[in-house]
């Protein structure tokens, strides 16, 4: 996504400088709840997605090893330890997050399990052929988004700086490009379609130490890459639903936790291009994407204000002095264990910066949380590891303040910082906090966040080069002939919005169509449908309300496979018993999926009554009614009829029928 560089003025206003709260009216934040159309036009809000989808494959991508067996225990093989450094480009230039990567002097540790592992994966084998299992299923997902599929795969590799692919390179190939998704009421641009490896499982991050699992490495992957064509937050989970709708339409792709993952690329006008990376929920996106639009406004606002502050930016100098522990009377935990353990505790001075570390920037967040995250990530001190003159909450009292400001000759709009650290960190973190300070006037940072459920972000790393891609010498080009892709093409799903309007057509209600969609069930309705003849409303509540309550709350004994769902309504069509037995069936039937039918009706105690039965019942509960519920007014009869019979109704006739016979009868 390039940079928004619509300068246009708008009117959302803030002015975060007559007090320094952390308040998000004195900002202008808007709650997303309350944000409009308008208010995104105003901001400028561009937003396009990266959309990452695990295949279901029996092998990896580039080895044999088996792929989907996930050691979840604390068991492990062999440890591999490496250490990342930064070498020069073809163009004799490093690229940004090696050199960032390479201050944080971490240590990198790969936990194997000899099952899922093997030699090819920490570059001692060459790749084997690609896996043409993934390679088909790719192709046809590429086909399903209307991209045009390239003549010949090309491998490249594409650089992995934070560790969590052990050669520092992904294998990855294009194989479709310009593409486009037809939404309800818009079109959505693609840009591109690849398949490439997974990276590791991240496991623990502290200090200087990076562990990683191994057992999700290499397994097949496509990447499906949108133009920023969403212009508010609600659109890009719109438009992200609908690609992992698409890919699960294929019935070729792997579900649950960790399969699907997104990075969302989000920037404002006069801001950048800011990647939010791994979000596991399509739910948190709308927040999420909101708070880091106006995350980059209130850094522009930061930015405007700075630089009226300071004549000449580049003529701006931070300062900072050691303290000594016994000096002060430091009271937080986290300086007496810092005292304990020998480390330093540094003083630095910003100039002019009273009133910007405590900005507002994202709920609960200031801009000084951006020197802590750095702070974390780049020079590896765990939090807290700062504090500074402008907190809500102190920890350092008035008087120790006081002293610090004296020892930095701190003026009077001047911001202070206090970080604790070893002393063999202390230069990468004051490298860190300059650096962020002088990015304050200039820039919205090139950046990737990590999410959080709240919808809030944290600086995760600086976003790598255009040059990170280059071709993979130990793969040849992989030629595709147009009767193999025609042939990929033939038998494939029905698009998402073919679905859609068929689901409307039904008279399916629509807040049921997310998990029929996600549950990949428009297959099975279609089939109960067409040969059974059930009402698709009612089927489409089954699946959407009662299904979906189902899989929430019990745990079945074995994979449940939703062909069942049809084998349970013939069943029920064959024995003449009526479907609003279903959503008494069906706890039992998920939960116990090879449970004969027959069996679960013996669960329930279901007796076949006949019609004529169950209706001679009425005059004596229409008698009963009058003699002992009259108080509850003649209103409530049908009701309570209708509840005293539902026992014995429920799979013998139309709950509609009995309720039409009831109200005749009264």
């Amino acid at each position: 996504m390039q940079k928004n560089s619509n300068n246009k003025k708008s009117n959302i206003q803030f002015d975060p400088f007559k007090n320094y709260q952390l308040s998000k009216e004195n900002v202008g934040y808007v709650n997303r709840k309350d944000a409009t159309q308008e208010t995104y036009n105003e901001i400028g809000f561009m937003s396009g997605l990266e959309v990452h989808q695990q295949l279901l494959t029996t092998k990896k991508l580039f080895c044999n090893c088996p792929a989907g067996l996930y050691n979840d225990s604390e068991d492990y093989d062999a440890e591999v330890i490496r250490h990342m450094r930064p070498t020069l480009s073809e163009l004799g230039e490093y690229d940004g997050t090696a050199l960032m990567e390479f201050k944080t002097k971490k240590e990198i540790v790969y936990r194997l399990k000899h099952q899922t592992t093997c030699t090819y994966e920490v570059d001692d084998t060459p790749p084997f052929p690609i896996n043409r299992e993934a390679l088909d299923i790719a192709l046809k997902i590429s086909r399903l988004s209307k991209l045009n599929i390239v003549g010949e795969v090309h491998i490249t590799r594409k650089q992995y700086l934070d560790g969590s692919i052990p050669t520092g390179f992904q294998r990855t190939c294009i194989l479709g490009v310009e593409g486009e998704l037809q939404l309800k009421d818009k079109k959505i641009r693609l840009i591109q379609l690849s398949m490439e490896e997974d990276s590791c499982r991240e496991i623990s991050d502290v200090g200087h130490v990076r562990t990683f699992k191994t057992d999700r490495l290499g397994m097949p992957l496509i990447e499906t890459v949108t133009y920023p064509d969403m212009l508010n937050p609600d659109e890009v989970k719109e438009v992200c639903d609908y690609i992992r709708f698409l890919n699960r339409s294929t019935g070729n792709v792997r579900t649950g936790m960790g399969a699907g993952r997104q990075d969302v690329n989000v920037s404002c006008t006069g801001g950048t291009r800011v990647e939010i990376k791994g979000v596991a929920h399509t739910k948190w996106i709308p927040e999420l994407t909101h708070n880091e639009c106006f995350r980059q406004w209130a850094l522009l606002k930061i930015k405007e204000e700075l630089n009226s502050r300071v004549g000449e930016p580049t003529d701006w100098e931070m300062s900072h002095k050691m303290l000594r522990f016994h000096s002060y009377n430091f009271k937080f935990d986290s300086i007496i264990s810092a005292k304990k353990q020998l480390h330093k505790i540094v003083a630095v001075n910003l100039p002019n910066f009273k009133g910007i570390l405590s900005h507002f920037m994202q709920p609960g967040k200031m801009f000084a949380d951006d020197f802590s995250d750095r702070l974390k990530v780049i020079a590896c001190l765990e939090k807290p590891n700062l504090q500074h003159s402008e907190c809500f909450n102190p920890q350092i009292s008035d008087n120790d303040w006081k002293e610090i400001r004296l020892k930095l000759n701190a003026g009077e709009n001047d911001a202070q910082l206090v970080f604790w650290s070893p002393e063999a960190d202390i230069q990468t973190a004051l490298e860190t906090i300059e650096e962020r300070c002088q990015l304050a006037f200039t820039e919205v940072p090139n950046e990737t966040r990590k999410s959080f459920e709240d919808g809030t972000t944290i600086f995760e790393r600086v976003l790598p080069g255009a040059d990170r891609m280059y071709p993979d010498t130990d793969s040849a080009p992989i030629p595709l002939e147009n009767n193999y892709v025609e042939e990929l093409g033939k038998n494939l799903p029905s698009d998402i919005i073919d679905r859609y309007h068929q689901l409307k057509k039904w008279n399916v209600p629509e807040d049921n169509y997310t998990f029929i969609f996600k549950k990949n069930l428009f297959p099975v309705m279609e089939k109960i449908i067409g040969e059974l003849k059930i009402n698709p409303r009612f089927l489409g509540s089954f699946l959407g309300q009662t299904l979906k309550y189902v899989e929430g709350h019990i745990k079945p004994a074995q994979k449940f496979n939703y062909e069942i769902i049809f084998k349970l309504f013939e069943f029920l069509k064959k024995n003449e018993i009526t479907f609003e037995l279903t959503k008494k069936m069906i706890p039992i039937v998920y939960e116990h999926p090879k449970m004969d039918f027959d069996s679960v009706l013996e669960q329930l105690k279901f007796k076949k009554i006949s019609t004529e039965k169950i209706l001679s019942h009425i005059p004596f509960l229409k008698q009963k009614f009058e003699e002992t519920c009259r108080a509850q007014g003649k209103d409530n009869e049908v009701n309570w009829i209708m509840g005293e019979l539902n026992h014995v109704a429920v799979g013998n006739i139309e709950l509609s029928k009995l309720s039409k016979e009831v109200k005749q009868a009264i």
